[in-house]
């Protein structure tokens, strides 16, 4: 019922957007102060699953004002966010059928190969970050999942930072503490192989979800950004907190190609040059934020433990494991591996 509602709210925005000429409609004669007069007038409605004060929601904030001043208000952008449109899965689909024209956030379901970028404790630096997240094999990775999708992946950024395990059961201070756990996952496919490595068991419930599936018992834990747990509350419902920054996600922006190859190429040069500064400014909102966000949780009552860097260790030990799975099932090749590891070396 609720995917039903999503997408029927999607198509009633989408059917208002084109009533009110919001969409592909040529613009009056070309004006001297208005270059982009004769281009046409387009609306591009975008879909995300975070709160207001999360560092998606800012940074597409100035990606709205930045591209309407910049094509003199030609392209309006509309941003549904909170999981307005539905958990992440249901917004992709619905920007690859094209009743959406965008959404950001990590939903990995059609674009597996993207879940390379988060092995666990493949980075622990924000060097590391922007390195794999801007190099030729993320471009590459990027441009299979269009080719796949029918999508175009205009920016790739952090989706909230290095991520930390919390449950209501006890602190985790070793590997052998998650066993008999119940941990939520979104069904990646790397998150589960992590914590199935360290003796838990996994459960998969949407993100707009979770907070009720933590106080209700159906997940004993989860794991998550500093940034996300304090945007979402997750620390109402969450006792214990391990500060181990065992995986960052990836961020993609995708935009439905038929849309996409619909704009005038000055358009698509501005969109994707607002996409580049947004998320570079989402990716400086990140740093900024974490500590606040880290904040919060030890405001609220919190129990933060940082483990020592013997036992980092064992929990790296404990997850080598994941690496050969994920080679095994295809996610990316030894080769490729390889190729990751030696951008981190080099930043």
């Amino acid at each position: 019922m609720k995917k039903a509602l999503s997408v029927l709210l999607v198509l009633l925005i989408a059917s208002f957007a084109l009533f009110a000429g919001g969409s592909n409609e040529s613009s009056a004669a070309a004006s001297a102060d208005d270059p982009f007069a004769g281009l046409g007038n387009y609306t591009m409605m975008i879909g995300h699953s975070q709160p207001a004060d999360n560092p998606r929601s800012i940074s597409l904030e100035k990606f709205v004002s930045d591209v309407e001043a910049k094509t003199n208000g030609h392209v309006k952008v509309q941003v549904f966010g909170n999981g307005q449109l539905g958990t992440e899965k249901e917004m992709l689909e619905q920007v690859v059928i094209g009743t959406l024209q965008g959404m950001r956030g990590g939903q990995f379901d059609f674009t597996p190969r993207l879940l390379m970028f988060t092995l666990p404790f493949l980075a622990q630096t924000r060097e590391e970050v922007t390195a794999l997240l801007h190099s030729d094999l993320a471009a590459k990775v990027c441009a299979e999942a269009e080719a796949e999708t029918g999508t175009v992946i205009i920016n790739l950024c952090d989706a909230g930072g290095f991520r930390q395990f919390s449950n209501n059961k006890h602190a985790i201070t070793k590997p052998e503490d998650l066993q008999g756990l119940k941990m939520r996952t979104a069904g990646m496919e790397t998150i589960d192989r992590t914590f199935r490595a360290l003796g838990a068991t996994t459960t998969p419930v949407p993100y707009s979800d979770l907070y009720m599936a933590l106080r209700t018992g159906v997940a004993d834990g989860q794991e998550n950004p500093w940034t996300n747990v304090s945007s979402m509350k997750f620390y109402e419902v969450q006792k214990y907190f391990t500060e181990v920054n065992y995986q960052f996600h990836p961020d993609p922006f995708y935009v439905n190609e038929a849309w996409w190859n619909s704009l005038p190429e000055e358009f698509q040069t501005i969109i994707r040059e607002c996409a580049t500064e947004m998320g570079t400014y989402n990716d400086e909102l990140v740093d900024e934020l974490q500590s606040e966000a880290r904040q919060a949780v030890v405001d609220a009552g919190g129990d933060i433990y940082v483990p020592t860097e013997e036992e980092l260790q064992a929990f790296k030990d404990a997850v080598q494991v994941v690496y050969q799975q994920c080679i095994d099932s295809g996610i990316l090749s030894a080769e490729e591996l390889a190729e990751l590891q030696e951008i981190v070396a080099n930043n």
